[in-house]
């Protein structure tokens, strides 16, 4: 009995449809992973603003306890030692500004304005008050804005 060798020789490697199957893959996977990234970047730069706000919050409780009211003698609003967020010198994202305090100077609001990257932010603009009441002025609830 002759065997006869095959003239076909074994082939190694991977076919077009099993790399097509792959890419498919790899594309169903970032489509479902990358919204999910852009939603946690913007959680944390909104955690940062946040931050920015209650360091605020203190800073004015100091400046109360020093001076015994929210304004200077003359009415005017003390300076804020940083107005934006991130603090640290990164990109900007929010604007941070006091944007009122009562004429008895006994009330304020700190604001921060989303600006940049977060400009269509879903939260927008975050409120703190001397209080410690948090607001948003979306449709958003606190609860969903406020993380802190």
């Amino acid at each position: 009995m002759k065997l006869y060798k095959s003239n076909r020789q074994a082939s190694f490697g991977f076919t077009l449809i099993e790399l097509m199957i792959v890419v498919a893959i790899i594309g169903i996977i970032a489509a479902v992973a990358y919204p999910s990234y852009q939603e946690y970047v913007r959680n944390a730069k909104r955690a940062d603003a946040e931050t920015a706000l209650m360091e605020l919050a203190h800073f004015m409780e100091r400046y109360y306890t020093a001076n015994g009211r929210y304004v200077d003698g003359d009415g005017d609003e003390p300076d804020l030692p940083f107005s934006q967020a991130p603090r640290d010198g990164g990109t900007k994202t929010y604007d941070i500004a006091l944007v009122e305090a009562s004429t008895s100077a006994t009330a304020y609001v700190l604001q921060a304005v989303p600006t940049g990257s977060m400009a269509n932010d879903k939260c927008g603009t975050l409120t703190l008050a001397n209080t410690g009441a948090k607001g948003q002025k979306t449709g958003m609830t606190v609860a969903e804005c406020w993380k802190r």
